[in-house]
């Protein structure tokens, strides 16, 4: 028997890690900072390779 653990995207990986930057550093919710984290992921995504 073998137990195997959910598949977690990197994207999820990416906005779990920012939303856990904006919670403990805001006094956001939950809620709020998760929408907060996949905004500030997606900016980040859009930005071109040539400025990063």
């Amino acid at each position: 028997m073998t137990a195997t653990a959910p598949y977690v995207s990197r994207y999820d990986k990416r906005v779990a890690l920012v939303q856990e930057l904006v919670s403990t550093n805001t006094k956001l919710n939950d809620k709020a900072s998760r929408e907060l984290a996949v905004k500030m992921v997606h900016a980040l995504d859009t930005v071109p390779e040539s400025v990063r």
